[in-house]
């Protein structure tokens, strides 16, 4: 809550950093210029060109490092954007890249659509895959995991993922951390090399702005530096103010909303017509141990599996619904719903025949009502 508060030489010190928008700066002379510039990781927040950054958007790298316990960090326009700059900054054309099979389904159609046709090479394992060192190959530069995995919500072992990387020459490990956004799992205190959070979930936390993040070991940050400022990468200073100020209460509304989802999550497993809860904090789920071992808390994200025989009535049970919301995004303030069409993106695990799977974001409002929303959609398709 306190972290990127930089003081004034008199010890004044503003409660969020103010929002300095630049693109030109001026310097008093050219030595001046030439040492801010000088290149290097230690440049990585001098304040020389807009589009390389301001004090605005340094403060928020400087907060995510603190929360995630690493190097640096570099921002990116949106979630997306972040993973992007992280396949590009390490991976060249002949490179191999093991990719979880529950990847962010936007991921496929970036390695499908363009990196494949650049050369890069990439495969899919299982989240419950046993022998991972199988799948590595002398060409293997990556490997892009996601824990837990999206809309089936499986974890990994995020640990002995990395243990295998570092037995091998140049392999790293990318984790898509959007999940925890730093606050109850930290990959690279588990051996990974390059955390990624869509800052425009639970940091912005109001649904009002879109942000992406990395987070390296200074073994990698370089290199991810010198990308991002090659691609010519940014965000804005109001876009990272936001993101700031919502990340500023964190801390509150992360319990806050994981404690509404466990209530809602044990009250669906009693359903009838749910066949199936994903969420780890629950004690039925499969990596509840592992979640207990390795995570201090939880977001309020999970998916359920309705009753095959409910297949034809899921728009019924979902244009009922009057708080939930339907939208793709997750980690403001509103409850959310969205159906997933798990068969059209898993390459490895078969989800075919299953009843529909539904992804609930559950909000910061009463529980109760919550419940009495979802009553009434199912009393709807009964």
């Amino acid at each position: 809550m306190h972290a990127a508060r930089p003081a004034y030489e008199d010890g004044r010190r503003p409660v969020n950093p103010p929002i300095v928008r630049a693109s030109t700066v001026d310097f008093a002379s050219l030595a001046q210029m030439e040492a801010a510039m000088t290149p290097g990781a230690s440049s990585a927040q001098s304040f020389t060109y807009g589009v390389r950054g301001t004090p605005t958007t340094f403060a928020l790298e400087s907060l995510i490092t603190e929360l995630e316990g690493g190097f640096g960090s570099k921002l990116y326009s949106s979630g997306l954007e972040a993973i992007s700059a992280v396949l590009l900054a390490y991976l060249r054309p002949g490179d191999h890249l093991l990719v979880v099979d529950t990847v962010y389904a936007p991921v496929r159609h970036l390695l499908t659509h363009f990196l494949a046709d650049r050369g890069i090479h990439f495969d899919y394992y299982s989240p419950r895959e046993t022998n991972l060192e199988a799948l590595i190959k002398p060409e293997t530069r990556m490997i892009y995991t996601e824990s837990p995995g999206s809309a089936s919500m499986e974890l990994q072992d995020i640990a002995a993922i990395a243990a295998i990387a570092k037995s091998h020459k140049n392999l790293l490990v990318a984790c898509d951390n959007t999940w925890s956004s730093g606050y109850c799992f930290r990959p690279l205190e588990h051996g990974v090399d390059l955390s990624i959070v869509a800052g425009t979930k639970y940091l912005g936390g109001h649904s009002d702005v879109l942000m992406g993040s990395v987070t390296a070991t200074e073994a990698a940050f370089e290199r991810l530096h010198e990308a991002s400022v090659l691609l010519g990468l940014a965000v804005s200073a109001d876009d990272a103010a936001l993101t700031l100020r919502g990340a500023r209460t964190l801390h509150i509304r992360y319990p806050a909303h994981a404690e509404r989802a466990l209530q809602m999550a044990e009250w669906l497993e009693s359903r009838d017509e749910v066949v199936g809860v994903f969420y780890p904090p629950l004690k039925s789920s499969p990596d509840h141990a592992l979640w207990q071992r390795d995570f201090d808390g939880a977001a309020s994200l999970f998916s359920i599996e309705l009753d095959p025989q409910l297949a034809a009535h899921q728009h019924q049970f979902i244009d009922a619904l009057q708080l939930f919301g339907l939208g793709a995004s997750w980690g403001g303030f509103e409850s959310l719903i969205l159906p997933c069409n798990m068969p059209a993106n898993r390459s490895v695990d078969d989800w075919r025949g299953r009843g529909p799977i539904l992804r609930l974001h559950i909000g910061l409002e009463d529980p109760s009502d919550l419940i009495d929303d979802l009553s009434a959609s199912f009393a709807a398709i009964g």
